[in-house]
């Protein structure tokens, strides 16, 4: 007989700063004026204040990066990140090659000296969770009121119902202590955290592969001795890739391939939307191939013959008596 589980309550931590539970909301934001799509949300467990909220096309590594600096600049850096069991923030196969068993992002948050939690259950971080049922309630009627349509005058518009919100609902901490600490990075070095970083294995014509495409690097007094050994690769939010060997960027060029999704590939729940429309607007830009018949290849014309039987005339009436009428006229005479 199938037992009932009770999920205990937990008690708020006790400091600001001290946990942040963030999570992705996929849902019609902006109703029927424009397209669905995911609230990445930020909020402190021990005082319920919306930390940083936006809205982007759906849950990926880049994303998250582009959030979390806009939480670094706001506020800093905070003990711990809650979330839940998400590619982005957990490796799922243990025996994954590469990474040292972090994704994309808990290699960024490691550099920047804080961890990431992942919830066994969507109860474990359920302060997160009714925050996303609250926002589809107030922000989506503030958004109606104001008129915005899509994300870009969204995201505008969230600072202002963060302010609002906050003032109203935000409970004072247990403690008065503030564990953010301050991010004392230049900017550059912050991108080059906040980006995929992965290894390349150079061969031996000084080329790797790259996201479906074949990066050859330029022969230079440096990339001579490259081969066998594995460059540094860093992709960019904005489509740049910079090639790296201890620090000393590489020139290389790029031979395109098709760019599509590999066939029958594993997509998540959360990315269906996002990879949906990737799909299609590459369908779109594709242009149609130009099928050719045997009579294309060959050459042939049609010579203009009426549709139909044709005319046997060999056996017309007609024929037989003009034929035989031309031939007795050489023997009478």
């Amino acid at each position: 007989q199938q037992r009932r589980s009770f999920h205990q309550p937990r008690l708020r931590r006790e400091a600001y700063g001290e946990l942040v539970q963030i999570d992705g909301s996929e849902h019609r934001w902006f109703e029927d004026r424009g397209p669905p799509c995911t609230l990445l949300v930020f909020i402190d467990d021990a005082t319920g204040k919306l930390m940083q909220l936006r809205f982007v096309r759906s849950e990926s590594a880049f994303s998250y990066f582009a959030a979390l600096e806009l939480y670094l600049q706001d506020h800093g850096a905070p003990v711990a990140f809650y979330s839940d069991k998400h590619s982005v923030f957990r490796v799922a196969k243990k025996d994954a090659k590469g990474g040292q068993g972090m994704t994309q992002f808990g290699r960024a948050l490691c550099e920047l000296n804080i961890e990431i939690l992942c919830a066994n259950s969507s109860q474990a971080k359920g302060r997160v969770e009714r925050m996303n049922q609250t926002l589809q309630d107030r922000l989506i009627k503030d958004m109606r009121l104001a008129g915005i349509c899509d994300m870009q005058a969204g995201n505008a518009f969230l600072p202002t119902f963060m302010e609002g919100y906050n003032a109203r609902f935000a409970v004072a901490p247990a403690r008065s202590d503030n564990l953010h600490r301050p991010v004392n990075l230049a900017l550059d070095r912050l991108k080059d955290i906040l980006c995929k970083r992965e290894q390349r294995y150079v061969g031996a014509q000084l080329t790797f592969s790259f996201e479906r495409k074949r990066i050859m690097l330029e022969e230079t007094e440096v990339t001579r001795g490259l081969v066998g050994r594995y460059v540094e690769t860093y992709a960019y939010a904005d489509g740049r890739l910079d090639v790296r060997w201890k620090g000393y960027s590489l020139p290389y060029t790029v031979f395109d391939k098709d760019q599509r999704v590999t066939h029958a590939a594993i997509t998540e729940n959360k990315r269906l939307s996002d990879v949906l429309a990737y799909v299609k607007e590459r369908q779109d830009q594709q242009v149609p191939p130009v099928i050719k018949t045997n009579s294309d290849k060959n050459g042939y014309k049609p010579r203009g013959r009426k549709p139909g039987r044709r005319t046997d005339y060999m056996n017309d009436p007609a024929v037989i008596a003009r034929r035989a009428k031309a031939l007795s006229r050489p023997a009478a005479e």
